[in-house]
């Protein structure tokens, strides 16, 4: 039932061309730059940052209006001069060694980070960041059946990084997220490891960690179908992605 609400109203992305990255970044500026006033705004009306250049972006398009309605984003690092945003800005948070990024491959280590839900599908403008957390949506524009499906958006977001992960060979995954959400995300067997008290980061937020045995081996059997769904698409978009990347550099030489 899950898969079926999901897939008839939803898809994942992968942003598989400059294109598709540049409307992740419109959806980031609307949500954190224009909606919530947590950045800068920018003439471009793109929100980019340093971190970007070491990052998969995945997005969900709603189907029906063909718009993209949110996007994340799973950053990788190569090496010790590619810290991940949890290394560079939240290090001292983590009070968990044994599970510090430190303490892994850094090929092996990845985080997830900037998820944005355009207020369109968000419930109430008020909701501001928790809206843009959980995915809340708007109860007016969209039919009853589609609005069943929406609240999956963050859900669809997370299967598509785990995917991305998995796919590329991180083992250890990281993201700073409201203990909210976290507990949310628990109800449908997304297990995320807390590391620390909840610090002032944008609100109330907590560093967490999560592995592909504790993501699969947790997920409940309505939502591992739904991931097998979305890991079957994601996959096949990351194909395209690495053969774009060999065209790529086949061409700049």
């Amino acid at each position: 039932m899950v898969n079926n609400i999901f897939t008839e109203f939803l898809q994942p992305h992968v942003a598989v061309d400059q294109a598709l990255k540049e409307k992740a970044f419109k959806i980031r500026h609307n949500v954190y730059c224009e909606e919530l006033a947590f950045e800068d705004m920018r003439d471009n009306s793109q929100k980019s940052d340093e971190f970007d250049h070491q990052s998969i972006f995945s997005l969900i398009k709603h189907i029906p209006s063909e718009t993209f309605t949110s996007c994340m984003r799973l950053v990788t690092s190569n090496g010790p001069n590619e810290l991940l945003p949890i290394e560079k800005y939240c290090t001292g948070s983590i009070t968990n060694e044994n599970l510090s990024p430190k303490r892994f491959n850094r090929t092996q280590i990845g985080e997830i980070s900037r998820l944005a839900v355009k207020s369109d599908f968000r419930r109430r403008k008020a909701d501001s960041f928790k809206g843009s957390g959980t995915g809340v949506i708007s109860e007016i524009s969209y039919s009853e059946t589609e609005l069943r499906c929406f609240p999956f958006i963050a859900i669809g977001l997370y299967m598509a990084a785990a995917t991305m992960a998995m796919h590329t060979g991180i083992r250890h995954v990281y993201v700073m997220m409201e203990p909210r959400l976290a507990r949310s995300m628990k109800f449908i067997g997304i297990t995320f490891k807390q590391l620390s008290e909840p610090i002032d980061y944008h609100g109330l937020r907590a560093p967490y960690y999560i592995n592909p045995e504790i993501f699969i081996n947790n997920l409940s059997p309505d939502f591992k179908s739904l991931y097998k769904t979305i890991e079957k698409d994601i996959c096949l978009q990351l194909n395209q992605l690495n053969l774009t990347s060999i065209k790529l550099i086949v061409d700049s030489r």
